[in-house]
């Protein structure tokens, strides 16, 4: 696979199956501890009025609960097609369908207009070319950027080994990658946004970071 590539086989591992389920968990559960970090973090930083772009949102969880809170309009850009059906129901349900816009694409790579704010959820260790991803990720957002991924520790690296390897005997191309934490930093550093919380806990850690203005 090479490095600049978008991630292959990322239909089939995240396929409508995989889709209802989130959306089940969702509905009886709500968003995770890390999701619920990003949301509670964009919000404190001011999201009334604001529009949104999440690469990878998978059911839509993250944007239905930043609409809920006040953010003018949202986009979620995808790889699958598989969440479509599943998050169009929820957004339906949640009351936001008319401010939550889906697009099928690489967001790395495709002509996405810029948001106030963008959020990456358990996305970068899902693509190999991180500098790519991040790098456009940055350059989109106006004044916030907020993602999460896994720590770079042995037990990680043995978890998607076994992962990898796993997809490579059922003949599947999807991977996951447990690229370097502060490598990730760097890259939305150089886009001129800063990084002002953290999240260190937990399976999934996570950076937020604030545009600077020009001096």
């Amino acid at each position: 696979m090479k490095c600049c590539s978008a991630p292959s086989g990322y239909g089939e591992f995240f396929s409508d199956k995989q889709a209802r389920r989130d959306a089940r968990r969702y509905r009886s559960k709500g968003i995770g501890k890390a999701a619920q970090w990003i949301v509670e973090t964009v919000r404190e930083r001011g999201i009334e009025g604001r529009t949104v772009l999440e690469p990878g949102g998978g059911v839509g969880a993250i944007e239905i609960e930043l609409l809920k809170a006040g953010a003018s309009r949202s986009l979620v850009v995808e790889l699958s097609p598989g969440y479509d059906e599943a998050a169009t129901e929820l957004a339906e349900e949640a009351g936001v369908e008319d401010r939550l816009e889906r697009r099928l694409g690489d967001f790395a790579v495709d002509d996405i207009a810029e948001a106030d704010v963008v959020v990456l959820h358990r996305v970068v260790c899902c693509y190999p070319d991180y500098e790519r991803l991040l790098g456009a990720a940055a350059e989109k957002a106006k004044s916030t950027l907020v993602f999460t991924y896994p720590p770079r520790n042995v037990a990680s690296r043995a978890a998607f080994a076994l992962l990898n390897l796993s997809m490579r005997l059922r003949g599947k191309e999807f991977r996951a990658f447990a690229h370097p934490p502060e490598a990730l930093v760097e890259v939305v550093r150089r886009h001129g946004l800063e990084p002002f919380t953290r999240r260190r806990g937990g399976i999934w850690r996570g950076v937020g970071f604030s545009r600077q203005s020009p001096t």
